[in-house]
Formats: structure tokens, sequence, C-alpha cells
């Protein structure tokens, strides 16, 4: 009871009153306890839970999964390897109810999962928590992958064969994922019998970029020396080409915001504006483009999975497997914007400004939906990024029954994920000219730019070398854990302890510049088809020639390492648990039980060089994490569910960093700096769940969810010392001196730094989830059927989070033919608030994509497979709005519809 009565003491049972006599009660109420029915379940089926046939047999084992478990779980089980339900890992986790995704280049990228942000969602392979990170697209705003969040795009969906989301805790399961935890599994050859083969081809070809891509799987599998012995191997390989066109603003603002006013031309003005803003101008309050633009951003992308299974068996009571992953994903990025600089106002003049002509205001009075201007300069945009993530990831698991009763597992596992990124970017200026554009339409602005050339390189004045830079993102986890269970007549105890160590280290190279004629080093634009697919057109422009660039020597190669700009977060933590799992009679209804509580202590490290001097600070602290769940098969066709956990999140990366601090000697001010004394996010879980397992494959469930963010970070200015670990850097600051009167070791000063906040907030919501095969139905009807799920969220933080999203799948299968089309939807959702420049808000639109699959047998070994991926070419968009009722484009594009053609053969 000495975990319990520490726990209470720390309150964590707090606002859990109901939860804990049902908790305590259980410890002694019942007379017997039987084992958990989930692991009978995998232990009758674990061959078949892997080699299942068809798409409708795999949704009935992924019910007969969540019906077994004693926690709140969803999976996605596929048919074979190499057969994941979607080509995406993030798409196909989408189908599970709470869950949406983030895309980038019309690809998933980031799971959200019951509205909590991707950091809040654990991801584990094979058992052990990894790390994965890549680069993103500029048109989303997101760079290398430095946090907490997990790119599911890294790795091959035909590597995996099974996903968990386990959406209630339990104390077996690793803390920091307040949101849930997602568990891949790769092949292991005792899943299958004796000799298996498969190999699979497909290509894929965008209406967009009119490219014709190939996707390939190969998998090999057997078992040696009478089933003791096993071996897999399998390699996946993708190409894609993508293109990603539209039309953006960068951004909206005004000239009040902005603090400067249009350059006083005397206007034309159609339309009243509104004057909201207070300006002396009522004109200066109007909302206009920050640099219109049209954007295209290409890619050539290569993914690369290798796996390596081996298990050895030499009797029923011991097993060991050693599991190797690799992966590769590297990509060409060329981007290229046509900007128009409306940015700053005012007469023009060194690049900037501009003399308005006409203004169309909207008829809210509020934003300018069309505008003429003489003398305006453009921007030309011209960028080259190269990206690469590796993945490497070994695990070595074993299971001993040491006797009838007590077994043990082990597992020590090592992940490492290096991304590195570089970047080469330009802007060509030119020479003032007429520039008009016009949102009356639809999305895309109607431009105009009078009588000026905008593919004579003789209009071009000079070059911005805006950036040339290369950065690393290095992430680390080392893993070891052992579990001991107890299994007695009707009840079972489960124990162990955890040991991670990761790292999370960034690094920023700085590359030289030089002046050059941009007239000498220009090509025409790419693509003769540049806006194909839009409600609008898109005017092709002269782009920078990297190829001549680098063949002349133009741009010093080298990087220099930037010091400053590097830092290290580790994290190391020790973990135990105790669990018991049991069951019991009540009439005629069985209640299924598990309830445990884990300890676990963290000491976070974080380092950085200031100044000169390398600095380390360390801090530790530890937390209780009890955790309830409670099965009740009320018929055989009727389970009810309860759940109680406390949860925990740690601190986001750019919180704990301390890399670039600023310290204000005479105003006695710090800066720029995080706060490795930051305690996790804390959350009281509440689930209640009903589900009806309709017949032998149907389900129809509602569950309710509520969560108490207990624990949470905020920024605010503290009045303190500077942590001493800082004191000698100071000291050596040229910048320092002891006539301020500011020594840091005396002296407090005012930190502007995240810290932490006991006023938390909400995350609640429901779920509903229906699949159906239509087998009462006559005929070839008889071998249709759905499989759909809705999900609400609400939360007073909704950073992230779509209110509604739902999942709709239709499909027809039989011994020969199948196809399905699936729908995903998700609602808008917020990105930040306030936005930039100005705005209440920024803004995500939430996509409707539809996809198609299909297969045709053509006999027991040859299958072929058609697909489409995203039919309605749905768009991308980024929005802010204004004051706050405004929907103002800052982003849209496409990426067209892939097409897919494949054949597998397997044996």
């Amino acid at each position: 009871m000495n975990f319990f009565n520490k726990s209470l003491k720390k309150g964590l049972f707090s606002g859990a009153s109901l939860m804990t006599p049902i908790l305590l009660g259980l410890c002694f109420a019942a007379p017997s306890y039987a084992q958990e029915a989930e692991e009978e379940a995998n232990e009758t089926k674990k061959l078949d839970t892997i080699v299942v046939q068809g798409f409708r047999s795999s949704l009935q084992e992924a019910r007969d999964f969540k019906r077994a478990a004693v926690n709140s779980r969803e999976s996605i089980l596929a048919e074979d390897i190499g057969k994941m339900p979607d080509l995406n890992l993030a798409e196909a986790i989408q189908r599970v109810p709470g869950v949406a995704i983030s895309r980038e280049g019309g690809e998933g990228r980031n799971i959200t999962l019951r509205g909590f942000s991707p950091s809040f969602t654990r991801t584990t392979l094979n058992g052990m928590e990894v790390p994965a990170g890549s680069d993103g697209l500029d048109s989303g705003g997101v760079t290398l992958n430095s946090g907490r969040a997990f790119d599911f795009h890294v790795f091959a969906a035909e590597l995996f064969n099974r996903i968990d989301v386990q959406k209630t805790q339990t104390a077996s399961i690793e803390e920091g994922g307040i949101a849930g935890t997602v568990d891949l599994y790769s092949a292991k050859p005792f899943d299958f019998e004796g000799f298996n083969f498969s190999v699979s081809g497909q290509a894929g070809y965008n209406d967009l970029t009119e490219e014709v891509d190939p996707r390939l799987a190969l998998m090999v599998s057997d078992t040696f020396a009478n089933d003791t012995l096993g071996a897999l191997v399998s390699v996946a390989y993708s190409g894609r080409t993508v293109r990603q066109e539209g039309f953006g603003s960068v951004r909206w603002t005004s000239p009040f915001i902005n603090g400067d006013s249009w350059a006083d031309t005397n206007p034309v003005v159609n339309g009243t504006p509104s004057g909201a803003c207070g300006a002396e101008d009522p004109l200066d309050c109007l909302w206009a483009p920050r640099l219109p633009r049209a954007d295209f951003f290409g890619n050539e992308q290569e993914r690369l999975g290798l796996t390596g299974s081996f298990q050895y068996q030499p009797n029923d009571k011991l097993l060991l497997t050693l599991d190797v992953l690799h992966s590769e994903l590297t990509n060409d990025r060329r981007n290229y914007n046509s900007m128009e600089w409306l940015l700053t106002h005012g007469d023009p003049g060194n690049f900037t400004g501009q003399t308005p002509i006409e203004f169309t205001v909207d008829p809210t009075g509020q934003y300018l939906i069309a505008a003429s201007f003489d003398d305006v300069t453009s921007w030309y945009e011209s960028r080259k990024q190269v990206s690469e993530s590796k993945f490497d990831q070994i695990v070595l698991s074993g299971e001993y029954q040491i006797t009838d009763n007590i077994s043990v597992d082990a597992m020590f596992g090592s992940a490492k994920n290096d991304a590195t990124r570089e970047e080469l970017r330009f802007y060509y200026r030119s020479v003032p000219h007429f520039y008009a554009y016009d949102y009356s339409n639809n999305e895309v602005a109607s431009v105009d730019y009078g009588d000026y050339d905008m593919n004579d390189p003789n209009n071009f004045i000079d070059v911005v070398n805006a950036n040339n830079r290369s950065n690393d993102v290095e992430k680390e986890n080392l893993t070891s854990k052992v579990d001991l269970t107890y299994e007695g007549d009707r009840f079972s105890i489960n124990t162990g302890v955890a040991y991670n160590d990761r790292s999370v280290s960034y690094a920023e190279g700085i590359g030289g510049s030089a002046a050059f004629d941009p007239a000498q080093y220009t090509t025409a634009f790419p693509y003769s088809n540049f806006g194909s697919g839009l409600d609008g057109n898109l005017v092709p422009f002269l782009v920078a020639d990297f190829d001549a660039i680098e063949n002349d020597g133009v741009i010093p190669a080298g990087y220099t390492e930037s010091l400053a700009d590097s830092w290290k977060v580790g994290e190391e933590t020790f973990a135990t648990y105790v669990e018991l799992n049991s069951d019991f009679d009540i009439g005629s209804m069985l209640l299924r039980a598990n309830f445990g509580i884990r300890y676990v202590e963290t000491t976070v490290t974080s380092e950085a060089v200031v100044g000169d001097l390398p600095i380390s600070v360390e801090r530790s602290y530890d937390n209780y994490l009890p955790s309830m769940n409670l099965a009740l098969d009320v018929t055989d066709e009727l389970v009810a569910r309860l759940s109680y956990g406390r949860s925990m999140t740690r601190p986001g990366l750019s919180s704990l960093n301390i890399a670039r601090p600023s310290f204000g000697y005479t105003t006695r001010t710090v800066g720029n700096l995080g706060n490795p004394e930051l305690d996790p996010y804390e959350s009281n879980d509440f689930d209640l769940g009903l589900e009806w397992y309709l017949g032998g494959e149907g389900l129809l469930s509602a569950a309710v969810f509520h969560k108490n963010i207990a624990t949470n970070l905020t920024s605010e200015v503290v009045n303190k010392l500077i942590d001493e670990e800082f004191w000698p850097a100071i000291y050596a600051d040229p910048e320092y001196d002891e006539s301020y009167q500011a020594d840091p070791a005396t002296v407090p000063y005012d930190h502007s730094i995240p810290v932490n906040s006991n006023e938390g907030f909400s995350v609640k919501g429901f779920e509903i989830t229906y699949q159906q095969p239509f087998t009462f139905l006559p005929g070839p009807l008889s071998n249709m059927g759905i499989a759909s799920n809705y999900t609400h969220v609400e939360a007073q933080d909704s950073t992230g989070l779509s209110p509604n999203s739902y999942n709709f799948t239709l499909y027809y299968e039989d011994a020969d033919f199948g196809g399905r089309f699936s729908v995903n939807k998700r609602d808008d959702y917020l990105l930040s608030e306030p936005g930039g420049n100005g705005h209440a808000q920024e803004r995500k639109y939430g996509p409707t994509h539809v996809d198609f699959s299909s297969f045709y047998n053509y006999n027991d070994n040859l299958t072929f497979t058609f697909e489409i991926i995203n039919m309605t070419d749905e768009e991308e968009r980024i929005y802010g709005t204004g004051y706050g009722d405004l929907d103002l484009t800052r982003e849209f594009s496409h990426t067209g519809r892939q097409f897919m053609l494949g054949a597998r053969y397997s044996m």
C-alpha cells in the first residue's frame, strides 16, 4: 500500500474521488481473479492475427483485438506483410476513431489523437519508444522536426503488419503520451508457417506532375531446424514526385498593424472602409496581402526501408527475437515564388513601398479584395533544399517461462534518427512596375503586370543571398526493460522496471554568400503546365539557375558550425510499476479488471554554448501514475468499459532549450531562454464506453472521454537569480560591466520564460464507431459492408484540434475481386493564437479526402491492384482571421491525384 498512500498524499486522485473506492475495493473485495482475456486471445490467435484473408477479415481481427483488451484500444491489421490498407502510416491510422492527421505535400505526416497536438502522442516500434523526424514543406511553415512529434512518413507502410492505438493508460504502458500511445509492429518469422515469399510492384501516376513513380516491396521468411529457428527479411522502396502549386499571400496585414501608412497618392476607392482600427486615415485599417505570390514547391522523394527479424525457440519456455529496421527518406526540393512587395507601405524606394492607384474594399469594409499599384518591386524567391532522414533500430527481446506460474520478458533496444537539411535561397529583385491583384472570383487572385515582362532577365536589378545553411537534428533512444508476470488461478500480477536514455541534439551550419549579376544565372520556369487544375491562372516567371551557380562556384562551398545555435537536450528515466489483471463473476456477467501504479523519475540535461563557454543545466522530477481499466462483459455481445488514469507528457524541447539566451545587464532582464526546471504536463483521464458486437463481424460502439490537464505550461515574467551555471559565461561577456551593479549571483533578473501552471484545462469529447458487413442482403450485395466512425472533441486549448472528424469506408469483397471507397473529413483547426502579423488566429482548412482501392485475384498466387489517392484533388489552405471574423488566405495549393496500378505475387 506504500505506492497508493504516497499517491494519495500527492493528490494524484484529486478530482477522482469516485474512482478511489472502486480501485481500492478491487484490491481486496474479489475472492479470485482470472488472467486477462486479451492474453488468452493473443495466444490462441497468435498466427491468425497476422495471416488473414481480405480487408473484411482484417476488420474482424481488429474488432476481436478491441474486444479482448481490458483497456480502450484500437488496432489496424494488414492482411499480410506489405498489405497495410493505406500507402502511408499516418493515413492508415487516421481511420481510427479520435485520430486526425496533418498533411504536407499531399502526404500524411503527423497525427493528432483526441484533440491533442502530435507531441502528446507517444510512438513505439517493436516495443520501444522511437524518434522519427524529417524535413517539412515551407508552405506549411514546418521545417526540420526537432521536437517530440513523430513523423510517420519516414517509414514505408509495407514494413508493418499491425498498429495498435492505446487510448487509455495501464501501469505497464510506458509514460509520455497524454493523448495515447501508437504501437507499430513489423513482421516476425514465427508469424508465418514455413517458407513465405511475396513481391509487389506498383506504378504511380500523378495527374499534376505527369510522372510515373515506382513502388516495390519484397519479403522472404522461413523457419528451420524443426521450426526452432526463423528468419525474415523485407525491403520496400518507393519514389515519389510531388508538385505543390498554388497562390499565397504570406499572410495579410494592414498599414496600421505594420506601423506605417499607404503613400498619400489619393487612390480611387471603391467601397467604404470601416476604419475600425482607429487609424487617422481609414485606408490604413484595410488588410492587404503582404507578399502576393504564385507558389511552386517541387519534390523528388525516395523512401527505402529494410527489416530483418530472427527468432529462436528451442522449446515452449523460451523465445528470443532480434529485430533490425533501417529506413531512409531523401528529398530534393525546388521552391519558386514570385512575390510582389506589399509588405511595407509608403513611398517607393530601396525595393520597398508602392504607389496606390485604385482600391476595392470588401463589403465588410475590412480588407482590399482588389487593388492596383505603380512602382511595385518583385522579389523572386528561388530555393534549393536537399534533406535526408536516416533511422536505425535494433531490438533484442526474450520471453522465458521460469515456472508454470512465473514468466519474464526482457528487452534491450537502441534507435537513432539523423535528419539533415541543406538550403540555398536567393531573392532576385526587379525594377519597379505596375501590379494589380483581384480576389473577387476565387482563392487564386487574378493578377495584371501591365507591360512589365516577368521573363526578361534585364528587369533584374540585384540579388539577395537570403539563406545558405545546413541543419542537423539527431535523436537517440536507448531502452532496456524487464517485466515479471505471476499467473494465479484467476489473476495475474505484473511488475517490471524500465530504463530510457533519450537525447535530441541540434546543429546549424552557416554557408557563404557572394554578390553576382542575377541576369547571368536565370532559367525558364521548369514546367509548362504551371497552375494546371486550379481555378485561376498562375503566371510563370524566371527562376535561379542553381546548376550554373554551382558549376561556376559562385557561392563558396561548405558550412561553418554556429556553436551559439547548437544545443542538446537529454532525458534519462527510470520507471517501475506493479499491475494486477483479474476477472470475476457478477451474476451472469464477467468483470475484467486492470489496475496498478507506475513510478518514474526523470533527469533532464540541457546543454549549449553561451558566449564561448559550454553550459550544462541538470534537473530532476518524479511522477506517480495510477491507472484502472474495467471491462464488463454484460453479454457475449455487449461490453461496457470504465477507465481512469493519471498520464503525463514531458515539456516540449523548445521549452527546455537554453541556447542563445539574451541577458540585459542594464535592464536586468533575461529573454529567449528555456527552462529545464519545468515539470511535465499531467492529466487525470476518464473514459466510459459501450460496445455492441453484432453477429460475428459487426460493431456499434460509443465512448466518452474527459481529460483534465492538472499541470500545464505557460509563459510568465519571473523575478529570480540567474541560474549559477550561466554565471561564468556572463562574467566573460564583454558587454557585462561591474558598474551596472547587476551581478547575476546577487541581483535578481526578470526572466521571460516558460513556467508550470496549475490552472490547467480540459479536453472532452465522444467517439462513435459502426462497422457492419451486409451479409443479411441477398446475392452480391452480401459482399458489401461499411466501416465508419465519428469523433467530436472540445478543448479550452484548441491548437491543432478539429471539433468534428469522421471516416467512412464502403467496401465490396468476394473471393476474386474487391474494392473500397474511403472518405476522411476533419473540421478546420487552429494553428496559432494569436496569429502572425496582427491576426487574432491562424487556422488550417479541414480537408475531405476521398480514396479508392481495389484488387483482382488472378489465381491463388497473383493479385492485381488499382488505387486512386486523393480522388478529388483536395486543396490545402491556411488562412488568418484578421481581427477575429475574417477568412484571409495565407497559402492555397493542391498536389493532384495519384493513380496506382500494381501486381503482387506470393507463395
